[in-house]
């Protein structure tokens, strides 16, 4: 489980293709410190496993469905992804719940100025989009944001100076892929909702067929 508050970035030193998919290497001076082997780490939203680490180089397996369905897949020598530890017990929450279980790879639609700031509007598919809500939460390669704007085929985001700073998401342009993770709570609501209503109409139908509607 991680919030949404990157740590630091990265730089990839490599990924080496293998059958079934490919192990991923990085440096990273602040989250290599504190990492042992096993730990989990949000490598642009994606929860990884550290399988190997030597001073500040960290490596992570990574299955043929990450590197489908992440844009970790196409990363290559010399890019940045943004990095956060797992919580723990005595952790601050300054961000959301974000499980690092990503739903769909997105693409920068539009990317405009308003002053110091960023309005970033991103390509979603609608099984992200169903879960989204004006100034709830949304995990945009790992960093937890306020959506502003719902759209029927994506959402918008503002991005402030520090966070352009110190994340991918200040020099990523027009069609690059972010990965997506809607807000969890959002998810259970919806499904105790959808489960309710089913339960409702299968009530109301009863009563229908009773003579009692």
């Amino acid at each position: 489980m991680f919030t949404g508050l990157i740590l630091e970035m990265g730089e990839i030193t490599s990924v080496k293709r293998r059958s079934g998919g490919a192990i991923l290497s990085l440096t990273a001076k602040e989250s290599a410190s504190g990492a042992n082997l096993g730990d989990s780490i949000s490598v642009n939203g994606v929860c990884l496993t550290v399988v190997s680490k030597k001073d500040n180089m960290l490596s992570f397996d990574l299955s043929d469905e990450t590197l489908q369905s992440t844009n970790l897949g196409s990363l290559k020598t010399g890019d940045s992804v943004n990095l956060e530890p797992s919580l723990r017990p005595d952790s601050r929450i300054g961000g959301h719940f974000v499980t690092g279980h990503v739903d769909a790879a997105g693409k920068i639609r539009s990317k405009v100025n308003l002053g110091d700031m960023l309005k970033i509007e991103i390509e979603a598919p609608e099984r992200v989009t169903k879960f989204l809500v004006e100034k709830g939460s949304v995990a945009v390669d790992g960093i937890s944001l306020t959506v502003v704007d719902v759209l029927s085929d994506g959402f918008t985001i503002v991005i402030i100076p520090h966070t352009a700073k110190l994340t991918t998401i200040g020099f990523k342009g027009v069609g690059d892929t972010v990965n997506i993770e809607s807000d969890i709570l959002g998810k259970y609501v919806a499904k105790f909702l959808n489960k309710d209503a089913d339960k409702d109409a299968g009530f109301m139908k009863t009563l229908m067929k009773s003579g009692y509607v």
